[in-house]
């Protein structure tokens, strides 16, 4: 998948004010100029098939889409704008989204989402920054909007180029990314080019399952992040996070978030590392271990691999059950092929699939099956693919 657009200072930007390697290099897709004013299109549409194995596992056809708008010009010398929006309509989908075996996070129609990924919103991000020079290759920016990324956690995952043919989002995605749908943010930073330093003022409940509307911003929760880019190949970030009451179904409670991530590019290798510490109170700490990595055989065919291991006391919603609010430590493996071919112009296509197994306690098996597998095929329009 291209990158968020290219800066001339070694790094290229993530979702967000997130920083990914410079050689993940430029995103592609429909670019016009009108008068001061550069403008890119860019967007995907995924068609998937999941058949998710084992004794809760489902199967279901779905699609997942993006589109982006971005608008940026200078502000006389020494300064620059840029304004984003990202639209989905995978509202469309059901607020139940769509079958992921072992994830949870968020709730469709006031009932968690176990074993299941939620749609993400029709508006993903209407945002505007503003970076003013103060010093060779040094800026300081504003960032915000009604619909944003704090600076928290890595990139998130549908931006990274080692997630770029994973169709179905990680299920670690509510420990590193689950912000990067927000309904209100403002970040100030110092941007230079090999750190960037900023901080975060944003909303911390999870969107919820009405996913055509823009819903009340806040500023209610805070955050941290430290992002090193030594060189073109690397990217490391730390951050830190206290959300106010981020889950609908636990309002009293708050959590302190704390992740860490290094990304890595180089000729055809791109890879992710990341570690994550949520903090819900009194032993409710859980953490969270992904790796994920992509690997271009040839300008037509690419593998991949994501493995996952996480805490998770989520997966017996129901207060009745014996397992209700058990920890246990999962882990998934997944692995894949995708072909690529050009359509027209920016247009492209990639074709593929994936395998994945999952390794489970034992007390897990009446629930799951021993050893349950998955499988899934895509086939994934994109400009700029």
């Amino acid at each position: 998948m291209p990158r968020m657009t290219m800066t001339p200072t070694g790094y290229a930007a993530g979702s967000g004010t997130s920083r990914l390697p410079q050689n993940e290099g430029m995103m592609q897709g429909v670019m016009l100029h009108r008068g001061d004013w550069m403008l890119m299109l860019h967007g995907y549409a995924w068609g998937v098939y999941t058949d998710q194995g084992g004794k809760r596992g489902s199967n279901e056809a779905f699609v997942e889409s993006m589109a982006m708008v971005t608008a940026q010009r200078p502000l006389g010398e020494a300064a620059r704008i840029k304004l984003q929006t990202m639209l989905s309509l995978e509202p469309l989908m059901g607020a139940r989204g769509y079958p992921n075996l072992l994830a949870t996070g968020e709730v469709a129609d006031g009932r968690p989402l176990v074993d299941r990924q939620h749609p993400h919103d029709l508006f993903m991000e209407l945002s505007g920054r503003i970076d003013v020079d103060v010093a060779p290759d040094t800026s300081l920016f504003l960032y915000g909007g009604p619909v944003g990324e704090p600076a928290l956690g890595p990139s998130a995952f549908m931006h990274r180029k080692s997630a770029q043919y994973q169709p179905l989002s990680p299920i670690t995605h509510h420990w590193f990314d689950s912000t990067h749908i927000t309904y209100g943010v403002a970040t100030a930073g110092i941007s230079a080019p090999t750190f960037q330093l900023e901080a975060s003022a944003f909303r911390g409940r999870e969107p919820d399952s009405r996913r055509w509307n823009i819903e009340t911003p806040r500023l209610d929760s805070w955050s941290l992040r430290a992002t090193w880019t030594p060189s073109p190949a690397w990217a490391v970030q730390a951050s830190y996070g206290w959300l106010k009451s981020p889950e609908e179904l636990e309002p009293d409670s708050n959590e302190r978030r704390t992740t860490a991530s290094i990304n890595y590019a180089n000729g055809p290798l791109t890879t992710t590392f990341a570690f994550s510490n949520k903090d819900k109170g009194p032993g409710r700490t859980l953490t969270a271990w992904l790796g994920e990595a992509n690997y271009d055989l040839s300008a037509r065919h690419s593998v991949f691999g994501r493995i996952e291991n996480v805490a998770n006391d989520e997966l017996f919603p129901d207060h009745a059950d014996p397992l209700h609010d058990r920890r246990f430590r999962v882990t998934k493996l997944e692995g894949g092929y995708a072909y690529r071919l050009p359509v027209v112009g920016p247009l492209g296509l990639a074709v593929g699939g994936t395998v994945g197994t999952y390794v489970l306690p034992d007390a897990l098996d009446a629930a799951y099956g021993k050893t349950p597998v998955s499988f899934t095929l895509f086939a994934k329009l994109a400009l700029g693919q």
